[in-house]
């Protein structure tokens, strides 16, 4: 989609957390996996992950209401991710992901900056732009965020398993709106998956830019940007479209 020439920057950019300001600790399920005997690098996992996020997203949207905070879903996720890694033994996989419900409760694999989001943020501020995050969660991103010097640059978190409502319902997107005093129009939010983050901030009338750091979306009705970073980038240039 083309961006509008007439678009302005928005009063504040609200953030995902998983996958747009941190990301999984993809060594840690590389030396995981080295230690099941396959040898996958971190760089990867990662690439992989852009391909899996792509392929549970239609799933997510079939499941109307299902909870992205279930174990179901976060072991379909997985799966998916080490499928596209070629990690294709049954007894790895099911050794992965056992290992992973028991990883570093309640935070998981979670525990990584995205490389580019405190220059993200900063940016965002400087140019007068509110932050703020709202994520599906299990209750421990804000500690999360804080463990690794982001708190310090958000306005709020709202996390699901606190406020009690997940994305896509346009309610948890209304309570940030409703917290930080502005209209609709005057937000916009980032996310890694369509289903959730870009048709869930439009349910609650703002726009979205989706992030996409391998081009594995494809065409989409809404901005794609490589990395949280870049997607400021697009939205502080007036070009993030509804």
């Amino acid at each position: 989609m083309a961006p509008r020439s007439e678009e302005r920057p928005p009063k504040a950019i609200f953030f995902d957390a998983g996958n747009t300001l941190l990301r999984m600790n993809y060594a840690t399920i590389a030396g995981e996996l080295a230690r099941a005997g396959v040898a996958v690098t971190a760089d990867a996992l990662e690439r992989a992950e852009w391909r899996a996020r792509v392929r549970l997203d239609p799933e997510l949207a079939a499941a109307r209401g299902a909870s992205t905070e279930r174990r179901e879903t976060a072991d379909r996720y997985l799966r998916y991710l080490l499928a596209e890694a070629g990690v294709a033994d049954e007894a790895v996989v099911a050794a992965i992901a056992a290992w992973h419900r028991g990883y570093n409760p309640p935070i998981g694999v979670w525990d990584a900056a995205d490389p580019t989001a405190a220059e993200a943020l900063a940016l965002a501020r400087e140019r007068g732009v509110r932050t703020a995050v709202i994520s599906n969660s299990s209750g421990s991103v804000r500690t999360m965020l804080e463990r690794l010097g982001l708190l310090t640059s958000l306005e709020f978190v709202l996390d699901s398993a606190i406020v009690g409502v997940e994305k896509p319902d346009p309610r948890i997107f209304r309570i940030a709106l409703e917290r930080a005093g502005l209209e609709p129009g005057e937000a916009v939010y980032v996310g890694d998956i369509y289903s959730i983050d870009v048709q869930g901030a439009r349910a609650a009338g703002m726009r979205a830019v989706l992030l996409d750091p391998g081009g594995c979306w494809g065409k989409r009705d809404c901005h794609l940007a490589p990395h949280v970073l870049g997607a400021v980038r697009l939205i502080l240039d007036g070009a993030a479209a509804a």
